[in-house]
Order: structure tokens, then C-alpha cells, then sequence
């Protein structure tokens, strides 16, 4: 046996499986493999990984590579998707007491289960939808809470920059993003401008924090008192950018460049 990595969706987390150590792989094969959900349609990422630190009796089995009907029944399935997501949300019209909102419904590949992700501001009571869904679709069915950060991954958007979002380009998990970030960057702390679509702080703004952070240090700190020209003067603010200090006492107000207090 042999352990490989796929991906259920591009861009998304990898997880591994063992396989036949004869069975031939390249990357981006579409694979059938075995999880708790049932069986489901994946991309290989990484056709062997070597010395493998996992218990292989931890793993579970990828099956087989797909063949056409697998790859038929994931197209219908993306038709049944659809489907399943309207009569959804046509029978939560009958309980109307449940605050939550459908983000997505998946099939398995082999259409013995359902599994809708769905958002909410509280924790939902669902066991007299679950059995509403359960004698409507005659599945197996999962409801799954999740974030709107792991909405917004699914749904995806433009972001301020005008770029596709970052959590659904190519971010395969969330970092903590603190207001910090935003602080250490002198960002401005208006929500507008340093939220996502999801309502929560960029992901964006930890790519750079490092670099600030190591910049700011052959800076004087902000609020520090310094002396220039044998002066006393506060510092009232930096901009790591044009390499300029802001330097204030109660006769006058002076920009300079880094470079000249050196």
C-alpha cells in the first residue's frame, strides 16, 4: 500500500488515503475514495508521499481511479445540487422559526447522501426539518453549520482589490487575523476598509504584517520622545512606505526622512 493526497475541491484542504501501491497516478487524476460520507469523486494532488508518518490503518481507502461513469454521475450530481438547494429552501419556508441560510447542498457520488452547509447567527434546533428533508429526499441526510468565512471560501467574489477573494482562489485554511495587523500597518480602522465579504477582518492583512513589523523597527516608536538637532520632539506618527517621521513639541511640527536621524 501506498499513501497519496487529493483534494475534494480545488484549492481546498488535502487529505490522505492509502491505495494500491500498483495502482499508477498522476496529479490531477479524478480518484474514487471511501470517507465517512460515503463514497465521493476527488483530485489526486500528490500521487506518493514518501515515509509517511500516518498509521496506514488510520486511513481510509482510495478505490480507484474514475471511470466515465463515475465522472457521469458527479456532472448529474451538480445537477441534483441545484435541485436539492431549491426544495431546500422551499420547505424551510414551513419553519419559519429557524434562522439559517442554505450556503450549499452536495450529493455524494453515489447519491446515498445529502449534505447541506448552512449559516446562523444561533445554534439551530433542525430535528423536525431534518425529518421533513429525510422524507422529502429519501437520503441520508447531514445539515453542517458553518462559518461565513467558510461561506464566503464556498461562494466566493471579487475582493476590494478587485481580484477574486483569496479563501477561494487558493487559500487552503484560515490564519487568525487580528485588528492588530491592521494597526501595525497604520491602516485605517474603518470596518469598510479592512473587512472581507464575509464581515470579518482581510485575510489579506497578515501577508505583509511580518515585513512591517521587522520595518518598523529601525523606526522610533510611535509616541516616543526623540531628540533632532538637540531638540526634544514626540513622534506622532510613521510611514514606513516614503520612510518619513512625523515629529511634533509645542513650537513646531517637522517631517523628515528616516535617513536624517542617522
Amino acid at each position: 500500500m501506498k499513501v497519496v493526497s487529493v483534494v475534494f475541491k480545488p484549492n481546498n484542504k488535502e487529505y490522505y488515503f492509502k491505495c494500491d501501491s500498483k495502482l499508477f497516478l498522476h496529479v490531477d487524476d479524478m480518484v474514487v475514495v471511501d470517507t465517512i460520507r460515503g463514497i465521493e469523486l476527488a483530485w489526486v494532488v500528490k500521487y506518493e508521499i514518501k515515509n509517511c508518518q500516518l498509521p496506514m490503518d488510520n486511513l481510509a481507502l482510495l478505490i480507484r481511479k474514475a471511470n466515465r461513469k463515475d465522472i457521469n454521475n458527479f456532472e448529474y450530481n451538480k445537477i441534483l445540487n441545484k435541485k436539492g438547494f431549491d426544495d431546500f429552501n422551499k420547505i424551510l419556508l414551513d419553519y419559519p422559526n429557524l434562522n439559517m441560510n442554505l450556503v450549499s447542498c452536495e450529493y455524494n457520488l453515489d447519491q446515498t447522501r445529502i449534505l447541506f452547509m448552512y449559516v446562523s447567527e444561533e445554534r439551530v434546533d433542525f430535528r423536525d426539518l431534518l425529518k421533513a428533508l429525510a422524507t422529502h429526499f429519501k437520503k441520508r441526510i447531514e445539515l453542517k453549520q458553518i462559518g461565513t468565512r467558510d461561506k464566503a471560501k464556498i461562494v466566493g467574489g471579487l475582493g476590494p482589490c478587485g481580484m477574486e477573494t483569496c479563501c477561494k482562489r487558493y487559500l487552503k485554511d484560515f490564519d487568525n487575523i487580528s485588528i492588530n495587523m491592521a494597526k501595525n500597518q497604520m491602516l485605517s480602522l474603518n470596518p469598510s476598509k479592512i473587512s472581507g465579504l464575509c464581515g470579518r477582518l482581510l485575510c489579506c492583512l497578515k501577508y505583509e504584517n511580518e515585513n512591517y513589523s521587522k520595518e518598523k523597527e529601525n523606526f522610533p516608536r510611535l509616541g516616543s520622545t526623540i531628540k533632532y538637532h538637540k531638540v526634544d520632539y514626540k513622534v506622532t506618527s510613521i510611514n514606513l512606505i516614503s520612510e518619513e517621521i512625523r515629529l511634533e513639541n509645542s513650537e513646531q511640527v517637522l517631517l523628515i526622512k528616516r535617513s536624517d536621524l542617522q
